[in-house]
């Protein structure tokens, strides 16, 4: 039991400095961990607040649009419907054969 408590006693010291190294060591591989994720998650909240920037300006421009009083939706696409059966109905030569030619 002696040369147990003889061992212990030499060997602690040795075994503390061995546990402080250690302990050290994960403490600043933890903190490189945490600053790399940090640096992950700035950029990433970067490109997300570039992201909602450019989608708040396509809304904005889409409210504009919407709501601009001289800008009719509807009426715009009659206009191109009826501009697509003109087109439809000019592809040939129409002749009037009801009106009778005054000499």
């Amino acid at each position: 039991m002696g040369d147990l408590i003889g061992l212990v006693a030499v060997s602690a010291p040795f075994l503390m400095v061995f546990g402080i190294v250690w302990i050290g060591k994960q403490q600043k591989l933890e903190e490189k961990r945490i600053a790399a994720t940090a640096e992950a998650s700035s950029e990433k909240a970067a490109q997300y607040a570039s992201h909602v920037q450019e989608l708040e300006t396509r809304v904005r421009v889409l409210e504009r649009i919407v709501t601009d009083k001289g800008y009719d939706v509807a009426s715009q696409i009659e206009a191109l419907r009826d501009t697509r059966s003109v087109e439809d109905r000019s592809s040939g030569v129409q002749m009037n054969f009801d009106q009778k030619e005054k000499a």
